[in-house]
């Protein structure tokens, strides 16, 4: 997906924008980068593949090369940024997170037959944040531009910009997919994804955009240049597995709305009934712990961790392109805890069930450990489409989904005309895939969340929620 994070301050600030950035990590793999104003030497920038070494490692030598009293820095999972860009509105650096689904036909409407030319990268395609900052520049000032870029895109974009003043401009999505939020101390402001960024470097909490609006931040404040939109559709997969245990979002913390949601799982199984024997609640490592321990709690049935993820080496399994690779990652980093394993009947909660690749591989280790039984729990509702707004995962097909590739092998293409039927437990398909999910992939029983559990762990106003991964509908 992507995250970035911002500084401007009375001092020099590369170290909080070195340490901010680094701490949006778990927000994505691919591409690392800092942009690094100073009134005297201009802009600094550096890009580097973080793909197989962390952001620190692969900017600590750099930072002696950077000074400067504001900047900007990301992680992507897309396209290398920030980039430096000359226009009509002046010099500015500029970073996205977000998806543009009608990129060639915005290209072909506003840019081909008016001399525009894009730097294309190797697989031909355009770097989306190019095309951004070429939206943009069809404007005569900055927000009239980043509204254009909203409004023309099919998809979402937030974004920062950094301008040849040493100012940073922050827009949130138009329907605010994703957090904003600003940071302040005495010296100076800062914005970011995630609020413990900003806290661990000495940043109060102090402003977090709304959807659609537009800030100016420098050394002495914010200043708002457009203001809130009425609809917001946050990414409901903030909460359920991207963010950070730490953050808040909308004024709910992570953790704790998993352990909310942990617990309304077990509640309502109590209720029907359908909790199994077993020896051990345990959650899939990292952010299915949290969901476990707050079914464990409610249930009253004991929680384990029966295996340990080994990170010293490999932090994240998903750094290789190469699905061979992740798989064989994924497996050297999962240690058994034996005693806890073998002829032990198994209960365990997942964040979500994508694809379903590494979960068999999973399965299968603890088969292969001596587990007697291992039941599964999705802590959310079993996703049917393809997210078109965040590119959070390597999915971008709805056949790439274990459930809709499960649905095509019990009834072929007229199944997918009853997706709503399936992801509804109550009905014979839905029932249908369940089983048919059990028998592929190894567990003993299936259950997953409901989508009014989930809406209701997070606790805000649902139509400000994005479901569409689950609903199909926008």
């Amino acid at each position: 997906m992507g995250g970035f994070f911002g500084a401007v301050s009375k001092r020099d600030c590369v170290l909080d924008i070195f340490f901010g950035v680094d701490y949006h990590s778990h927000l994505g793999a691919r591409r690392g980068g800092m942009v690094i104003y100073d009134q005297e030497a201009g802009f600094k920038r550096q890009i580097h593949n973080i793909e197989s070494t962390p952001f620190r490692t692969k900017f600590e030598n750099d930072l002696s090369d950077f000074r400067g009293m504001s900047g900007i820095g990301c992680i992507s999972d897309t396209d290398p940024q920030p980039l430096l860009v000359r226009s009509h509105l002046g010099l500015y650096a500029i970073t996205t997170v977000g998806i543009i689904n009608n990129a060639e036909e915005l290209i072909k409407e506003y840019f081909s037959d008016h001399g525009r030319q894009f730097m294309a990268m190797s697989s031909g395609a355009v770097n989306a944040t190019e095309l951004v900052a070429a939206l943009i520049n069809l404007k005569d000032d900055i927000v009239s531009g980043i509204h254009n870029a909203q409004e023309l895109i099919k998809g979402s974009l937030t974004l920062l910009i950094l301008n040849d003043k040493g100012e940073i401009i922050a827009a949130r999505d138009k329907v605010g997919r994703l957090p904003v939020l600003i940071g302040q101390n005495d010296e100076g402001c800062c914005v970011s994804f995630e609020s413990f960024a900003y806290q661990k470097l000495g940043y109060a909490d102090a402003y977090e955009l709304g959807p659609g609006e537009i800030v100016k931040l420098t050394a002495d404040g914010y200043q708002s240049l457009a203001p809130a939109g009425k609809e917001m559709r946050i990414c409901s997969f903030l909460w359920s597995y991207f963010g950070y245990p730490n953050s808040c979002y909308e004024g709910i913390n992570v953790e704790v709305m998993r352990y909310k949601n942990g617990s309304i799982m077990a509640e309502m199984e109590m209720e029907q009934g359908t909790i199994p024997d077993v020896d051990w609640v345990a959650g899939m490592p990292d952010s299915g712990l949290p969901h476990a321990i707050g079914y464990a709690n409610r249930s009253g049935k004991p929680f384990a961790r029966p295996f340990i993820k080994y990170t010293p080496t490999w932090p994240r399994s998903f750094m290789s392109a190469n699905q061979d690779v992740r798989s064989q990652v994924a497996k050297m980093k999962q240690i058994p805890v034996s005693a806890l394993i073998k002829d032990r009947k198994l209960l365990f909660l997942d964040d979500s069930i994508v694809r379903g690749t590494q979960l068999q591989g999973t399965v299968e280790f603890l088969y292969d450990s001596g587990a007697k039984e291992v039941h599964m729990r999705s802590a959310c509702p079993p996703i049917m489409y393809a997210c078109k707004y965040l590119n959070f995962s390597r999915s971008n097909s709805d056949m790439d989904l274990l459930s809709r590739r499960v649905i095509q092998e019990l009834e072929g293409n007229m199944g997918q005309e009853h997706v709503d039927e399936y992801a509804d437990p109550s009905t014979e398909r839905g029932k249908c895939m369940r089983k048919a999910i059990c028998e592929k992939l190894g567990f003993n029983t299936l259950v997953y969340q409901s989508l009014d559990g989930l809406l209701k762990a997070i606790g805000i106003d649902p139509d400000k929620v994005c479901t569409y991964c689950w609903t199909g509908k926008e």
